[in-house]
């Protein structure tokens, strides 16, 4: 049974919350109507899921490749680099191309399939580890902190 350090942050929830965000970002970006709206919206899902996905790659999954089905966490590293793919497209994409909300939905759709896979399959299985939970989620926390206040820096200086 996975380890919770007292008062620590849970590495799931946190990560549970993180998905639960950007499904909303996806959900608006769906019923806005006004292309600014919509390239602002595109921005944060980009921005947000880039900061999710290094937390991941740098935290979660070299815990996980020791603690649970290796080959799981080998196919979410692969979906990952297919979300980073299309995340660098729309960040090159002209806002006004014709593909431009296709790229979004279609980021959306590996985004769910991803998320429907950690939480239904890798994320039990994590729960069921010796892994320390709680120390990861603090682990976690720190990271995002610096990536944000990180990329923030480069927003502003861009």
């Amino acid at each position: 049974m996975a380890r919770k350090s007292r008062g620590a942050p849970d590495a799931i929830q946190l990560l549970k919350k993180d998905h639960a965000e950007v499904t909303s970002l996806f959900t608006r970006y769906e019923d806005a109507g006004d292309r600014d709206e919509k390239i602002e919206i595109a921005n944060a899902i980009c921005r947000k899921l880039t900061i999710h996905s290094l937390c991941e790659e740098e935290l979660l999954y070299p815990a996980a490749h020791e603690s649970i089905d290796d080959d799981l966490v080998c196919q979410a590293e692969v979906e990952h680099q297919s979300a980073k793919d299309l995340i660098a497209r729309i960040e090159d994409a002209d806002p006004e191309a014709e593909n431009y909300d296709a790229l979004v939905r279609v980021l959306c759709e590996y985004v769910r399939h991803h998320v429907k896979e950690e939480e239904g399959e890798m994320f039990p299985q994590l729960r069921r580890s010796d892994l320390d939970l709680g120390a990861l989620g603090l682990q976690l926390a720190e990271r995002r902190s610096e990536l944000e206040a990180a990329l923030g820096r480069d927003e502003e200086d861009g």
